[in-house]
Formats: C-alpha cells, structure tokens, sequence
C-alpha cells in the first residue's frame, strides 16, 4: 500500500519475483506458494524498498556489478545448518561470474543476490563511464584481513565507439634492399590484394639507415599478402596485428577529357581525379597533368558528362583504358 513510485514499486516486485521463483525450485513449489522465512522479515524488506528508493533518488538508469564472492563452510538458518553460500544464493546467481574466498563468512546473501540477480545490466568488469562520484557502505561485521565494505560508483555511461572493419597490418623492417626493389614490393604487395601500402624511413639496431614496409589487408588475404611481402622483400620475419578501420563512403564515377576516360572518386563533399587515369590521359593527349586533372574536376562539376561506374565493375568493362592499372586508391 505504500505510495512509491512506479520505478521503485517495479524493482522492488522483480528483486521478491526473483527470490520467490528461486526458492519455489528449491523447495519444489509454484513461486505463489513459497513462504519467506528471513527474506521476509522487515529488515529484508527494508533492505531492498531501500535499495530500489536509492536508485530512484540517485537517478540511475543502469546497475552493474562486479563479479560476486561467497564464502566458504556452514552457516545456520531458518532452515538449520545450510552450506555456505546457501542453496538460494547459488540458485539466484547461477548465470553470474562468482568467486569464493576461504573464510567462513556469509559474503553474499540470498536479499543481495536477488538484488543483483534482478535489477544488474551487466555482471562483470566495470563498464566504460565518466564517473560522477562514490561511496562505501560498512558492515557491523569484523572480517579478518577484509574490509567489510561495499562500494557504489556512480557516473555517465561514455558513448561507445562504432566498430569498425577488422584489417590486419603487417610490416616488416628491411636495410638490406634497394628503393627499386622497395618500390616493386609496393606495387607487389597492392597487386596481392593490401588496401594499401608503404614505406617509411627507420634507423634500425647499430644505426643502421633501414625502411618499414607496411601493409592492409583484408584478414581473409593476410596468408597471401604475409607471403608476398616475404618474397618481395627477402624479409625473414614479418608481424602483424588486428585493427580497425572506418571508411567513408564513396562512388566512383567517369568523365572525359581529351577524349579519354577519367575515373573520379567521388565522397563526402568532395570528389577526386583517379592520379593514373590523370597521368595516362596526359601522356597519349600532351596536356599537362595538371590541366588534365582541373579539365576533369570541371568536366564532373559542370557539364553533367559523368558515367557512373557500377560497383564492382572493371576498368575495362567501364571503357577506362584496358591496359593493367592499379585499382583505385583505397587508403586504410
């Protein structure tokens, strides 16, 4: 009969919903015909209408806890001599992550079990939060070597971060080759599949001058790609890890310029000349590169001569000079 909020009323049903179900299993009844024995005296009731008031008081959406330790041994009951934890506790925290530590101590009761058991997210870790502020509560009880303490951390759950695409990076270190030979190991690696490649300038053990040859690759390629940096760069050891990558939308469209096609690569407010087609376009017509790259971003803005290329399809099939080419710039 007590006016209490309808968040409070609802937690607080759920927490005796929990403990009713658990010992109706226990002693083989319909959660309607259980009686409570401890749980239902007063100062249980308290425990958890003060429990779910808190919440309401404090603003908080979300309960988490750490994993649950019990204690070891017998402890004595309405029920008699019960081994410790009680069977309850056990039945209650089933799903949970537990630990026990060898004291003979009641650590987690049946009233704070259920409290977990019915109103926690998450059992385990900490979650990602911008912490607000804490507290302890301290027990009557004096546990040798042990703080008797509970605390409670409160805060703003941090946005989580979206995952991205797994893709493995390799790399390995070389100071025994050539620029032309780290140059056709680039171009090797792209041709085995990297979303991209490259070289950057190191100074190795003993001084040294050396180079990093870096890749990205897609992890179904790692196998493939692992061994053509090997054999491109007479390494005899390459690493790898696992990361991320968030890449942004993009279409790749084609215009005209000299009468040759021009692949762009078209995102986000802002569109680009695909540098080989520039370089082919301006080889065979004799504009300068430069022309021909302002000559097609023109061409795209302007004057509605824009093919779009379909996903997926080959430089060839699009009417882009067939000879081989790199595929477009992919940059991971």
């Amino acid at each position: 009969e007590a006016r209490l909020p309808d968040r409070v009323r609802h937690r607080a049903l759920s927490v005796f919903e929990m403990l009713a179900t658990a010992e109706g299993r226990l002693h083989r009844r319909p959660p309607q015909q259980v009686h409570f024995h401890e749980v239902g005296g007063v100062d249980a009731i308290i425990d958890v209408i003060g429990t779910c008031v808190a919440l309401e008081v404090l603003g908080i959406d979300e309960v988490w806890c750490s994993p649950i330790a019990n204690g070891i041994g017998m402890i004595r009951c309405a029920h008699g001599v019960l081994p410790n934890p009680a069977p309850a506790v056990i039945e209650l925290l089933k799903d949970a992550p537990t630990y026990s530590l060898d004291m003979n101590v009641e650590l987690t009761t049946p009233t704070g079990a259920a409290l977990m058991a019915a109103m926690a997210t998450g059992l385990g870790p900490m979650p990602a939060m911008t912490i607000a502020s804490t507290g302890f509560g301290a027990g009557t009880v004096e546990i040798e070597h042990r703080p008797n303490l509970t605390q409670v951390v409160i805060g703003t759950r941090a946005a989580e971060i979206e995952r991205g695409q797994p893709i493995i990076l390799l790399e390995t270190n070389v100071d025994d080759v050539t620029g032309e030979h780290l140059a056709t190991a680039v171009a090797s690696l792209l041709d085995a599949g990297a979303a991209d490649a490259w070289v950057t300038p190191i100074v190795m053990k003993k001084g040294r001058p050396a180079y990093t040859v870096s890749a990205l690759c897609d992890p179904a390629l790692g196998a493939q790609v692992r061994q053509c940096m090997l054999d491109s760069t007479g390494s005899f050891g390459i690493r790898g890890q696992l990361l991320e990558r968030w890449p942004e939308p993009r279409d790749l469209d084609r215009v005209d310029v000299a009468g040759l096609p021009v692949r762009i690569k078209v995102g986000a407010g802002r569109a680009k000349v695909e540098h080989d087609d520039a370089v082919r376009v301006a080889r065979r017509s004799g504009l300068p590169l430069h022309e021909v790259v302002s000559l097609a971003e023109a061409a795209w803005r302007g004057t509605g001569n824009v093919t779009p290329i379909e996903a997926g399809t080959s430089a060839g099939d699009s009417g882009v000079d067939p000879e081989p080419e790199p595929a477009p710039d992919d940059a991971g």
